[in-house]
Parts: C-alpha cells; sequence; structure tokens
C-alpha cells in the first residue's frame, strides 16, 4: 500500500530502536546493560503519584481545555518567573502532551516549506526530521569535540540566511550534556542581535540537571532584547522522573501560543487530565526528589568518566549536566574482529551489544560518528559491569 512521501522522509528513533533491540535481548534471556536508556532510572515522587490518585477520586479526569488547565499554566508560568526571571502568564503556555510534541506543534505552526532552522550538532535525534515533516529545511552546523561541542559565533553567522527561522539551543545537551554558560550565550546574542528574521528554541528539557555548580542560564537571561523572539520547549520528565506521564509545555509570544493551541486542537486536543493535575504537583511541591536525583546523577557521572578514563585510546568531553556522556571511540575503527571490520558508530554500538551485552547509541543518529553516547540512568553496579564488558570487548579488537 502506498504510503506518503512524508512518512518516507522520517527515520526511527535511534534511541528507541537500541531500547527495543536491548529489551529484546533480555527477554529471550541474555542480560543486557542498557547504557541507551534516555530517562531518568528513579520513580516518580510519591507526593506526584499521590496527587494523580487524588485527582481520579475526584473526578477530574474529563476532557480539559485544549492549552490545559489552568492551575498547571499557572505552575508553569510562576516556575518560568523564578527560574529565569522572565514577564509570563497564562497566554504565553501551551501545555502538550511531552516536550516532543510542544516542539512539534512549534515547528507545524511557525515553519513554511523551505524555511530553514539551524541545528549545532551533535543534537537530539528527533530535531532534523521534526523539522523536515514541517516542510522545513535542517541546516546541521558541525560543533567539533575540540570545542566543547558548543556552537561558535562565527559559525552561527555563517549559517544564518535570510530564509533562517530558528536556532536551536538544547542546554545542558542531548547527546553531550554540554551546557551553554553566560558568556557562551553572549557571543551567540550578539550575533543574534544582527538578525532580527531569527527565532530562538530553547529546549530546557534537562535544565534542572546540572552540575559542578553550575547556575540555570539562557539565551533571554543574558540578552533581554531577545526574550520576544525566544521560544522555550520543557517538561516534567527529565527533573521529576515523569516520562510515561507525557506533560511538556511551549513558552512564548501569546500569538504564537494561541495559534499553536489552535493546531494542537486538530490533532491531539488536551493533555491527559491526570497527568496535568500531577504535573502541578511536581512544578509546585515538595522538590528535596528532584535535588536528590541530581546529586546521584553527578555521582554516577564522577564514575562513569573514571571508567572511561581507563578505556584504551577513547577521549570523553566532561559533561556539565543532563545524564550523558558523549565519549570518542573513533581511534578503534577500522580495528577487526572475527573477520568483520568497525567502520563507524553503528559498527561498534552492533559490536558492543552482541559481544559485551551492553547497549549504547551510535553517535551518527546524533550526527556525530566518532563517538557513542552513554546514559548513566544506571545503578552504579551497572555501570561498572558495563564498563569492564566495554573494555574486555575491546581488547578483542584487534
Amino acid at each position: 500500500m502506498k504510503l506518503s512521501g512524508r512518512i518516507g522522509r522520517i527515520k526511527p528513533s535511534a534511541t528507541l530502536s537500541i531500547n527495543a533491540k536491548a529489551n529484546g535481548l533480555k527477554r529471550s534471556g541474555i542480560n543486557i546493560i542498557n547504557f541507551g536508556v534516555g530517562e531518568p532510572d528513579f520513580d516518580t515522587p510519591q507526593n506526584i503519584r499521590d496527587a494523580a490518585i487524588q485527582s481520579i477520586c475526584n473526578g477530574k479526569t474529563r476532557y480539559t481545555a485544549v492549552g490545559g488547565i489552568d492551575e498547571l499554566k499557572d505552575a508553569v508560568a510562576n516556575s518560568v518567573k523564578a527560574d529565569y526571571g522572565f514577564a509570563c502568564g497564562r497566554e504565553n503556555v501551551l501545555i502538550s502532551c511531552g516536550g516532543k510534541h510542544a516542539l512539534y506543534n512549534l515547528f507545524m505552526t511557525m515553519l513554511d516549506p523551505g524555511d530553514e532552522v539551524i541545528i549545532p550538532s551533535p543534537y537530539w535525534v528527533s530535531y532534523p526530521d521534526m523539522v523536515e515533516l514541517a516542510d522545513g529545511k535542517p541546516v546541521i552546523v558541525t560543533c567539533p569535540e575540540k570545542d566543547g561541542f558548543i556552537l561558535g559565533p562565527e559559525s552561527l553567522e555563517k549559517a544564518i540566511t535570510p530564509k533562517t527561522r530558528f536556532l536551536i539551543l538544547n542546554s545542558p545537551s542531548n547527546p553531550t550534556g554540554k551546557y551553554y554558560g553566560p558568556d557562551e550565550l553572549r557571543a551567540l546574542a550578539e550575533v543574534l542581535l544582527r538578525h532580527e528574521n531569527v527565532l530562538i528554541v530553547s529546549d530546557d528539557i534537562y535544565y534542572r540537571i546540572l552540575f559542578g555548580g553550575h547556575k540555570w542560564v539562557s539565551m533571554g537571561m543574558v540578552e533581554e532584547k531577545l526574550r520576544d523572539r525566544i521560544f522555550i520547549i520543557n517538561g516534567v520528565s527529565k527533573s521529576y522522573c515523569m516520562t510515561g506521564w507525557r506533560i511538556g509545555y511551549l513558552i512564548g509570544d501569546p500569538g504564537v501560543i494561541k495559534a499553536a493551541t489552535d493546531f494542537q486542537s486538530q490533532v491531539t486536543s488536551n493533555a491527559t487530565s491526570i497527568s496535568q493535575w500531577a504535573s502541578v504537583e511536581a512544578l509546585i511541591g515538595n522538590q528535596k526528589p528532584a535535588v536528590d536525583m541530581v546529586q546521584i546523577f553527578e555521582q554516577r557521572c564522577k564514575r562513569v568518566l573514571e571508567r572511561i578514563s581507563d578505556l584504551p585510546e577513547v577521549t570523553c568531553t566532561k559533561p556539565d549536566g543532563a545524564f550523558y556522556v558523549f565519549p570518542n571511540f573513533s581511534a578503534h575503527f577500522g580495528k577487526l574482529f572475527k573477520g568483520r571490520t568497525i567502520n563507524g558508530s553503528l559498527d561498534l554500538a552492533g559490536y558492543l551489544m552482541e559481544e559485551a551485552h551492553v547497549a549504547v547509541v551510535p553517535g551518527g543518529a546524533f550526527g556525530e560518528d566518532n563517538c557513542l553516547r552513554f546514559s548513566y540512568a544506571l545503578s552504579m553496579e551497572e555501570i561498572d559491569q558495563g564498563f569492564d564488558a566495554v573494555k574486555r570487548a575491546l581488547k578483542k579488537l584487534g
């Protein structure tokens, strides 16, 4: 049966594919250490679960307004005021079925055929495909490891054309964990101030997960003149261990928010009512579980970096947050195992799955084939077991 040309342009999510393969091997009885997971490994905090149960008991199970309940919009707006210093009201907020949905709503509302979206590489795997689904053109800008995988002002300037509609910034980043500090943001802001046609997507889904004393900062916090051109993508999934609850939000210009709400009304209507009430509690309730989780992730990050430093011919840029590392394994490309050549990140990821029973995501899916992405949403014991296996497997390559 003939499918649309649109569906033929998209690629399956590499992270979801790796997880599916790892889970399949587990079901067959093979113990897999899964470094491919893109979600926290902690349970949703009890107060949030209790709020969801209470909403069911109170009959809050019907349709809500398409753009979300006022209580959640207010909670989001208040968090923006507290964490960003922006003025924000209900009219600036759209509640959606996850951060990915919020971003897709924005692209479908704002992009016309041929509009360009600048995407620094390495990038989250879904950005290019989502732009293409909205008939836009992804413009990939390579940010090399020697620059800390951070977009520089000269590279941004070269990428901007009259057709540029958006720049996407993800900080801290998936897959690298790198963070745009005040100096990096000011340098980019100077470029953006010269190009009034360029809007900014600030994907801040990991913004609460920062290490080493880093304080949260965003483009609009360092340059007030850009605030009207910024659209924030965020949600409760990563900070509050609520990936399956599917609540994200888009924050920005009221006119665009209204148009994106109209679009959502014809696609999904409202996000789940029960999840919305749980998310109110997540944002306004006890924050200690979220703080504790970040401290645990930072401890795990230190352990992972120690283990990577012990791997032969592997380098790694130190992350600033999130729960990923993106080490460079390119020194092992071209090596052989049982007559098979490791030609890139996909081959090496497959080899590690088969030989070490370790699941990682090939860096090619993120636009950087020299690397592999490891999530450390795992226990310390699993981290050590996994890296022991990786080390043994690398030594077998000749």
